[in-house]
């Protein structure tokens, strides 16, 4: 069975550095951790590209709140995928949902055709989808390669059952990536009970919004 990988949310460029210089496989870049994260300003990803030789995925979301968008939203995504590309960066995170809450499979197409060839990971909409398996089957149909979610509930423990399930519904079609309250303490229950192949922590330890070196370290240590 290949190993279980860790992907750090990071919030500035200091902890996108403590992230791989501490054995994480894959760096989420966001700005606004209060808001659940939005889209990075694009000098600091252009900064955290030229320090990382890890993954790096860029978090597309025009700002906090729902996951349903204006034209002109939707527009501004897509102009940012167009420009972070430029980068080369590896690959986006994002999800798009409509009012009654499923999700939006026509955006989110086209969002994932003009990422293409990069990856995309369907984030945290997920967890205020109405109908969980067929938002599950939505995601597959667009193209995306990973869902980031506590399968609804405030953390990854909470949501544990579901997420076994949502893995085996999936089936390798698609990676279930959990996060949210995801930590040293935590990540082994999760990868004993969901076998998921890749995982989700900020391995922020206290009021700050930077990544800490020793839970990172833990939290891949426990993932061996």
């Amino acid at each position: 069975m290949e190993q279980s990988k860790l992907e750090i949310a990071c919030f500035n460029r200091e902890s996108a550095i403590i992230a791989q210089e501490n054995g994480a496989d894959r760096v989420e870049l966001c700005a606004n951790m209060k808001e659940g994260g939005t889209t990075p300003d694009f000098e600091i990803t252009k900064a955290v590209r030229n320090v990382l030789s890890i993954d790096l995925n860029v978090m597309i979301r025009p700002r906090g709140g729902n996951f349903v968008y204006s034209d002109g939203e939707f527009e501004q995504m897509k102009t940012e995928i167009e420009q972070f590309k430029k980068l080369n960066v590896d690959g986006f995170v994002f999800g798009i949902l409509k009012e009654d809450g499923s999700v939006n499979k026509e955006q989110n197409k086209e969002l994932v055709a003009l990422a293409h060839p990069l990856p995309c990971t369907f984030h945290r909409a997920f967890d205020v989808v109405k109908v969980i398996n067929q938002s599950l089957e939505s995601v597959i149909e667009c193209g995306f390669k990973t869902i980031l979610t506590s399968a609804q509930e405030k953390n990854v423990v909470e949501g544990i059952y579901v997420l076994a399930v949502l893995v085996g519904k999936a089936n390798n079609r698609i990676a279930i990536m959990p996060g949210g309250g995801l930590r040293s303490s935590n990540i082994a229950l999760l990868k004993q009970k969901t076998n998921a192949s890749f995982y989700h922590s900020s391995a922020i330890t206290d009021s700050s919004e930077t990544a800490n070196g020793d839970e990172v370290k833990l939290l891949k240590m426990k993932l061996l």
